[in-house]
C-alpha cells in the first residue's frame, strides 16, 4: 500500500486496516522482519519499529506466511570474535539469512541480536540449512572485502565431516573426487575416518578444492556413497537425525594480523590421488 499524504497513520495501522490482521499479529510480523519499507526510489528495508513515523508517499508491504513466523529456531554459538569477524557454530534447521517473509529465524538475525543491533552483520560464505557447523560473519564493509576475497581466492581451508551410506573401504583410505559440476571445475579431497559395519555407513573427513553449489551433497551421491539424511541426493539414506554434513574447521591468514588462524578441526590432510567416478548402479527416480 501507498501511504496517502492527506492521512498520518502508522504501520500497524495501515496494514490492519487493509489486510484484516490484528494489530498484534502486524506488529509481530514488523518485529520478525515481514514488512518492508519504501520510500522514494530507495531499497525497501525492513521495517521493524512500530513507532517509526510515516510520511505520505511512502509504500508498505507485508509478506505474511504463519507457518514462517511461528517458526522457533534453534540457537547459534559463538565461537571467537573480535571487530573486524566472528566465528559461529550454526546448529542444523536454522536459516544462514531470512527472505522477504521473515527473518527471525536466521543466523544473521541472531547475530544482529547479539551485538544489540549495534554491528554490521555480513555473511560471507554459506551453509545449507540442514547443515551444521562454522559459519564467519564480517563487521562491516571493508572486512568483507576482505574475507570474500579469501574466499574467491581459494585461501580459506574450509573441512567437513561426512556420514555416507554404504562403504567407502574399496576406493581406499583417501582420494578426490575431480568431476565437473554445472559445467565447472570441482575437486573434493577425502579421508576415511572409519566404516560402521552395523550401519553400513562410512565416516569421512573431507576437503573442497573448489565451491560448487551442494559440492559434497552432489559428488558422493555420483559415486553411489550419498549423504545420510540429504533430503535431495541419493537414494536409501534416510535418517532420523537429519543431514550427517558438518562444517568442523577452518583455517586461513588473518588480514589483519597475517597470522594463520584455526577454529575447530584442521589437521594434516595428506596429499591423495585421484579418484575416477564410478557410474551409480541406479540413476535417479
Amino acid at each position: 500500500m501507498v501511504v496517502p499524504y492527506h492521512q498520518p497513520t502508522s504501520a500497524p495501522e495501515a496494514l490492519a486496516a487493509i489486510t484484516g490482521l490484528a494489530k498484534l499479529r502486524i506488529k509481530d510480523a514488523m518485529s520478525k522482519g515481514a514488512v518492508w519499507l519504501q520510500r522514494g526510489s530507495r531499497k525497501p528495508v525492513r521495517l521493524r519499529q512500530v513507532s517509526t513515523p510515516l510520511a505520505g508517499g511512502d509504500r508498505l508491504s507485508i509478506h505474511y506466511d504463519s507457518a514462517v513466523l511461528e517458526r522457533e529456531p534453534p540457537a547459534a554459538t559463538l565461537v571467537a570474535e573480535n571487530r573486524h569477524y566472528s566465528v559461529w557454530l550454526k546448529p542444523a534447521g536454522l536459516l544462514i539469512e531470512g527472505s522477504r517473509y521473515g527473518d527471525h529465524a536466521t543466523l544473521a538475525r541472531q547475530i544482529e541480536d547479539h551485538f544489540g543491533g549495534k554491528r554490521d552483520v555480513h555473511l560471507v560464505h554459506r551453509l545449507d540449512m540442514e547443515a551444521s557447523g562454522l559459519v564467519i560473519a564480517a563487521h562491516a564493509s571493508a572486512a568483507t572485502a576482505k574475507l570474500s576475497a579469501l574466499f574467491s581466492g581459494r585461501e580459506i581451508d574450509k573441512r567437513y565431516r561426512v556420514t555416507l551410506r554404504g562403504d567407502l573401504r574399496p576406493r581406499g583410505t583417501q582420494g578426490r573426487i575431480e568431476q565437473a559440476l554445472d559445467g565447472k571445475p570441482a575437486v573434493t579431497e577425502w579421508q576415511l575416518e572409519h566404516y560402521d559395519p552395523v550401519s553400513h555407513t562410512s565416516t569421512v573427513h573431507i576437503r573442497m578444492l573448489s565451491g560448487r553449489y551442494h559440492q559434497i551433497r552432489r559428488h558422493f551421491e555420483g559415486i553411489g556413497l550419498p549423504v545420510m539424511g540429504d533430503p535431495r541426493y541419493g537414494e536409501g539414506n534416510k535418517n532420523t537425525e537429519g543431514l550427517q554434513l558438518a562444517a568442523v574447521g577452518i583455517r586461513f591468514r588473518d588480514p589483519w594480523t597475517g597470522e594463520t588462524v584455526t577454529f575447530g578441526e584442521c589437521p594434516p590432510f595428506a596429499a591423495s590421488p585421484a579418484t575416477t567416478p564410478k557410474p551409480k548402479a541406479a540413476s535417479r527416480p
